[in-house]
């Protein structure tokens, strides 16, 4: 009954005409799918939703693939979600659609889902706005799981909450909480910043510090001050700022202003905010790099618009999203994926150089 219903969605989603000297070509079907592979109906299925190992030969599930790819063939997502009673669809929760990040770590996830026939919404929540209301009227009805990028995990408690919680992965988070996570190594990160600066002689270091109060960016704090610890008769001077041009560059100017004597290098959270410092050097007549060293960090493109190019760490954004909708799929396939952490990568520029005697 099921397969006969499904295949009638199949057949009403098929495009139409008002021509009818020209009938549309008839879209395939899984049951043409199967006939082309000479399987069931139930083996196309499995094997088109990833679901095949243990369960069908690797030989038979390529033959699936490769009629499914000849013929054309592309699930009815409103058939599916009848037959496996879920909607296939995942919710992305960003702090900012303006960052050119998460739309990389989007563009990682919406990759990875589609090759499962699921949907990614992308819901921006700021960070500090409390917890994220869900945009559904039921959320349970309408997705079948989340995932989130740098925020906080209890506040998707409410957008959650239900007939029990959602499947719930987090991206670049704390990994001590419960939910699995993908993260960036960004404490590596600036242990590379910091060991780059030490080498051209820096030891008097301010912190261009996004006042955001997530995992990541106090995982970047901490790591500075450690690094600038290890540093004989080094010192690290500290000023928060919003991830905003305007805001950094007001922050960068307290720092480069201080009575005790100006840093010699500024270590920003974000290529934004060294973008900031960049405006504030400008201001008071300092050369980058001859007189100030800056740094940031995620490798946007505005780090090789600046002049000169910014020395930063590039983050895997598209991997990082493409493997927390691995880590999803897998929680909703009933398994338990383990914690992840991907390496990022340092990219030095012109904007660093020796320290000024």
């Amino acid at each position: 009954m099921y397969a006969r219903l499904i295949d009638d969605l199949e057949v009403m989603s098929m495009p139409t005409t008002r021509r009818p000297t020209s009938p549309p070509a008839r879209r395939p079907t899984s049951k043409d799918v199967a006939q082309a592979a000479g399987v069931s109906q139930s083996t196309v299925s499995i094997v088109l939703a990833g679901k095949w190992v243990g369960r069908v030969s690797p030989d038979t599930a390529e033959s699936v693939r490769a009629a499914a790819s000849r013929l054309g063939y592309r699930p009815n997502l409103a058939a599916r979600s009848l037959r496996l009673g879920q909607g296939r669809t995942v919710l992305l929760v960003v702090p900012t659609l303006t960052s050119s990040f998460f739309g990389a770590v989007y563009a990682g996830a919406a990759q990875v889902a589609d090759e499962r026939g699921f949907g990614v919404v992308v819901y921006p929540w700021p960070d500090g706005a409390g917890r994220a209301r869900s945009p559904f009227a039921a959320a349970h009805e309408s997705i079948d799981g989340v995932f989130a990028s740098s925020m906080a995990a209890d506040a998707l408690a409410e957008l959650r909450a239900g007939p029990g919680p959602l499947p719930l992965v987090m991206l670049d988070s704390d990994p001590a909480g419960r939910a699995p996570t993908v993260n960036v190594d960004v404490a590596a990160g600036i242990h590379a910043i910091s060991a780059h600066l030490a080498g051209l002689g820096h030891r008097r270091f301010g912190h261009v510090a996004a006042a955001v109060d997530t995992w990541t960016f106090r995982t970047r704090a901490d790591a500075l001050a450690a690094a600038v610890r290890a540093l004989p008769g080094a010192t690290l001077q500290r000023q928060a700022t919003a991830i905003d041009i305007r805001a950094a560059r007001r922050a960068a100017r307290d720092l480069l202003t201080l009575p005790q004597g100006r840093p010699t290098v500024l270590v920003c959270d974000d290529d934004a905010i060294a973008a900031g410092a960049y405006k504030a050097a400008r201001d008071l007549g300092l050369a980058i790099p001859a007189n100030l060293s800056i740094t940031g960090f995620d490798d946007i493109l505005l780090a090789e618009a600046l002049e000169p190019e910014l020395t930063t760490v590039r983050l895997p954004a598209q991997e990082l999203g493409a493997q927390g909708m691995r880590a999803l799929l897998s929680l909703l396939d009933g398994h338990h994926p383990a914690s992840v952490s991907l390496p990022g990568t340092f990219v030095a520029r012109g904007s660093t150089g020796p320290a000024p005697r």
